[in-house]
């Protein structure tokens, strides 16, 4: 079973509805979603927010916010998940936004940093910071694979 069937296996026994925000993953994780027949039943909406604009546009994020902390941190992440949640109908949500390389590294963060963000409406998000290994797809699938793996009720 894949990371994605399993998900929707848990968010269907929950009557949950799921929407996500993404940026460094540029979609990869709403396209192995819908992979998946019948994923509607548990799929609701995906953003991809590539550029600070789409962020701020289709997010609610904070120019503050991104000029203080910039786009990849957890406080984007966070504002990016509480988003998702406004501008969707979905109860679940997941952010992630990272750096993928091969440019764009700093000393603070390098290539491979990305942050996650999940929320279920009316609760409080969690955030992670991951640093991940090897080329940007690999850097990307292994942010797919772990916005898929963690789950909280």
């Amino acid at each position: 079973m894949t990371l994605a069937t399993e998900l929707g296996r848990k968010l269907q026994q929950q009557r949950l509805m799921l929407a996500v925000a993404e940026s460094c993953t540029g979609g990869g994780i709403a396209h192995v979603i819908t992979e998946i027949a019948g994923s509607s039943h548990w799929f609701e909406r995906g953003f991809v927010t590539y550029s600070n604009e789409s962020k701020i546009e289709m997010l609610g994020v904070n120019q503050q916010t991104l000029d203080i902390f910039g786009a990849v941190s957890a406080n984007i992440a966070l504002e990016m998940v509480s988003g998702v949640l406004k501008n969707s109908h979905a109860d679940y949500a997941i952010s992630v936004t990272g750096i993928a390389g091969p440019s764009g590294g700093s000393k603070e963060k390098p290539v491979g940093t990305v942050f996650i963000a999940w929320q279920h409406k009316n609760s409080p998000a969690i955030v992670k910071k991951y640093l991940f290994k090897g080329d940007r797809l690999q850097i990307r699938q292994q942010a797919i694979e772990q916005a898929l793996t963690e789950y909280y009720n």
